[in-house]
């Protein structure tokens, strides 16, 4: 039995990416699979749809075949083992041209948190891994132990916001000449000492920027992001939607900086008339970035730092 699971926006994403699901035969791809909340929804809400379901995680992918078998759905969604940027070689693979609509919920799954194992959570003391995909790649503890000091500098400052990153690094360095980084249980501690008092009362957790800046790296979540957006929008058909939640500023940047481009005209600034060859691949269906309200907030935290962009593509490539 798949514990019980509150996917973040459910009905906003229902709302946002609906109208372009109600035609038989349309295709909905959940680019971020998880625990299928998502997925089951709008199998529930949508009886014309066919799910195709990415995630990296094969765990995750497990349990939420599980979620839509136990919802009776099995016949109408098709999991795939993949990263989100193989969207086109997913589709292509089972013969599908294009989506009707597509779905990012971007960030560690709930799943990856609760699973003290795979050492996301920095809570707990647990193997230094964060792997996405824990059957390849390299590990949270390949990066402390092997990555030159200023390496790791640029990935705290780049990808957690860390301001003390020099002072944590200098740490992390001094222990990994004494023996190798295994798990977060000493980060954490080594974190804690390194921040000033002051700075350690406000901003939440002392670990977090840390432990955001390390999984990032390790699942190379930004570059596979900024792959993923524009193969995205390749394979949404003309009406088609695609929805983005994104739970910090640098995913939500990265989204923003590729769609907007693609729903202006990109006629010459000296052309007296914008032809139809100019005109715009997509148009916003949110008022830019949308977060969620506070009764959601309130029934479920995870969803406090959301956010979600939606665009309709309005017309073919040229």
């Amino acid at each position: 039995m798949v514990d019980e699971h509150v996917p973040v926006l459910a009905e906003r994403v229902a709302t946002l990416l609906g109208p372009s699901l109600q035609a038989p035969g349309s295709v909905l791809v959940d680019c971020t699979l998880g625990l299928g909340g998502h997925t089951t929804l709008m199998l529930t809400m949508y009886p014309n749809l066919r799910v195709i379901g990415i995630d990296r995680d094969p765990t995750a992918l497990l349990m939420a075949t599980e979620r839509v078998a136990a919802a009776g759905f099995s016949e109408r969604f098709d999991a795939a083992h993949a990263v989100y940027d193989e969207i086109g070689s997913v589709l292509s693979e089972r013969g599908i041209s294009s989506a009707q609509a597509i779905l990012f919920d971007l960030g560690v799954s709930s799943m990856q948190l609760d699973r003290t194992e795979r050492g996301f959570a920095y809570a707990v003391d647990a193997p230094l891994d964060m792997r996405m995909n824990p059957t390849t790649g390299i590990t949270a503890a390949d990066v402390l132990n092997t990555y030159a000091p200023g390496d790791i500098v640029r990935l705290l400052r780049e990808y957690g916001d860390e301001k003390f990153a020099t002072r944590i690094v200098s740490e992390v360095v001094k222990r990994r000449r004494e023996e190798p980084w295994t798990t977060s249980g000493p980060l954490v501690e080594l974190i804690r000492a390194a921040i000033p008092a002051a700075a350690r009362r406000t901003g939440g957790h002392p670990a977090k920027r840390t432990f955001q800046a390390l999984r990032i790296e390790v699942n190379d979540e930004l570059g596979a992001l900024r792959r993923a957006i524009p193969a995205a929008v390749t394979a949404l058909a003309v009406g088609g939607r695609l929805a983005v939640i994104s739970f910090q500023s640098l995913e939500d940047r990265i989204v923003k900086k590729l769609l907007a481009p693609q729903t202006q005209s990109s006629a010459p600034l000296d052309l007296p008339m914008d032809l139809p060859e100019f005109a715009p691949h997509l148009t916003w269906i949110t008022r830019g970035s949308e977060a969620p309200t506070d009764d959601e907030v309130l029934a479920n935290s995870r969803a406090a730092s959301a956010k979600i962009r939606a665009v309709e593509r309005i017309r073919a490539s040229v």
